[in-house]
């Protein structure tokens, strides 16, 4: 089972990222859920979101604790937490962030491989604003291979419609090949 934990503040879509991410899963045959964890939020306020891919069906319920990967979409938020907390080792901490891999994980200890991607930057410059969720979303199906491009296609579309789905769908595409991926 791949086990994803995502990081981000209120308006950013962390939820809807863990959503499209197990949208596609099931689309492809495989069982998923996504689910929030959130308190009284508000727009900017940190938020995790958590999504669960399995070839069976799944049977826990609980938060992700120990996450085989993390994303984290506001970079800001790694002076507030600890993104790689509970982490499995050889896991994947993919981040919007201009730094290169080697520089995050030279602060984090090594311990993890980490990917980065300037995801603010594509989303301003495709969408017109830093909503970073499907641009991170590119950059997690090339980090981890659990669906395609092709399968995330479909939920893209339903979501945004058609103007706006085509807009995030190059964003993400543009993030997973832009992303860089440490060893």
């Amino acid at each position: 089972m791949l086990e994803v934990r995502i990081h981000g503040r209120g308006g950013q879509g962390a939820v809807t990222s863990a959503e499209l991410i197990a949208i596609s899963a099931v689309d492809t045959g495989r069982y998923a859920q996504a689910f929030p964890s959130f308190g009284p939020e508000r727009r900017g306020a940190p938020v995790v979101a958590f999504c669960r891919v399995d070839e069976k069906a799944i049977r826990i319920r609980a938060k992700v604790y120990y996450p085989d990967v993390v994303v984290v979409l506001d970079p800001g938020l790694v002076d507030l937490i600890d993104p790689t907390e509970g982490m499995k080792e050889g896991g994947i901490l993919i981040m919007n962030s201009r730094k290169r891999p080697s520089e995050v994980a030279a602060s984090r200890g090594g311990a993890v491989r980490v990917a980065t991607v300037d995801a603010d930057r594509i989303a301003i410059e495709e969408l017109g604003r830093p909503i970073v969720n499907t641009t991170m979303i590119g950059a997690f199906i090339k980090a981890t291979g659990i669906v395609g491009l092709d399968d995330i296609r479909g939920p893209i579309l339903d979501r945004f419609g058609s103007k706006l789905g085509e807009r995030n769908l190059k964003a993400l595409e543009r993030a997973y090949h832009e992303v860089e991926i440490g060893g």
